[in-house]
């Protein structure tokens, strides 16, 4: 059974799988407000306290839904945020802004949508390949200084970013994809984290429901933002699919479900590791959070090895013309 872990040197000892809410108001086509609700309420019946938002996602209407949803509550909750990037009045992501004023604005606009005074970690999103990051991290430095922000987080940097960051204000959260088809963070990341004794947070933990306990048989529709990524094209999507069939295979024989398998795979990268899966169905947060009973041993981590073998895996994360895609290097 896997318990508490710190977030980051002095943050709260929690349970190392969170909530992310990317889909609770958009993305993954439309969301049942009610179904949301009772998910989120349900994850705080669980013991599940970490939640994670950004100010993008759906133009700021997530950030508001949770707001709401948490009103009377916010104190039951490790509340995260992110901001750095803009979007067009339509919710659409659109480019990036690292820039101390407009942090210091987002951060603002963050705490209003939220209904709260202060944030328990506020993350830059994606760096600004036009703006120093160290002077990014200044501004969201202030925002801790004027107790605003608790902690500071980052979101896909690479090694030389964090660093310089970490320069400026200690960095508490590292934010990258990582999941048994993303495992770039491996190989410097996760190990400069423990370091540094930063808490490493796994988004899309379950290859953006790919790995889910009942995955889709058939590519996402128009209007689900995943039909924009390149792993889940036609082609590239059915020879993903057959990966996460012997991923279901291989973890019903254990007696557990593919995402539940997935998951524990993910908190095995040490007791600094996160993860963040997002799901709106009160059935399949219960199954993730079944995941911290999950023993993996060498013989299933050799098999995973085997089946998400890096030429395996069809597709890149995003599109080369993706906001999301580049980490922003100056």
């Amino acid at each position: 059974m896997i318990g508490w872990r710190r977030l980051g040197l002095d943050g709260p000892q929690i349970l190392p799988i969170g909530l992310g809410t990317f889909s609770f108001s958009h993305a993954y086509g439309q969301a049942d407000p009610g179904e949301s609700r009772a998910t989120l309420l349900r994850a705080l019946e669980l013991g599940c306290k970490l939640l994670d938002t950004a100010d993008s996602y759906g133009g700021g209407e997530n950030e508001a839904w949770l707001g709401r949803v948490l009103e009377g509550r916010r104190n039951d909750v490790v509340l995260c945020t992110k901001v750095g990037l803009l979007w067009d009045s339509g919710g659409r992501v659109i480019g990036r802004n690292g820039r101390p004023e407009y942090i210091m604005q987002a951060v603002d606009a963050s705490l209003r949508r939220l209904r709260t005074d202060r944030l328990d970690v506020c993350t830059l999103h994606r760096a600004d390949p036009n703006v120093p990051i160290e002077e990014t991290v200044g501004a969201l430095a202030e925002a801790v200084r004027l107790g605003k922000v608790r902690v500071v987080g980052l979101s896909e940097v690479d090694k030389e970013q964090l660093l310089r960051a970490h320069g400026v204000h200690p960095i508490a959260v590292l934010q990258s994809e990582y999941s048994l088809w993303t495992r770039d963070p491996e190989a410097e990341l996760i190990p400069l984290c423990k370091e540094l004794g930063i808490a490493f947070l796994a988004f899309s933990p379950l290859g953006r429901g790919m790995f889910a306990a009942s995955p889709a048989g058939s590519p996402p529709p128009q209007g689900d933002f995943r039909a924009s990524l390149p792993r889940f094209q036609p082609g590239n999507f059915e020879k993903n699919l057959a990966l996460t069939q012997q991923l279901a295979s291989l973890a019903t024989r254990r007696g557990y479900s593919p995402s539940q398998f997935a998951l524990a795979w993910v908190l095995r990268a040490g007791d600094h590791a996160f993860a963040i899966p997002g799901t709106r169905s009160q059935g399949h947060l219960e199954e993730n959070m079944r995941a911290l009973k999950v023993h993996l041993y060498a013989d299933d981590l050799s098999e995973l090895a085997r089946i998400f073998s890096r030429d395996s895996v069809a597709g890149e994360r995003y599109s080369r013309s993706s906001v999301f895609n580049a980490t922003g290097n100056q």
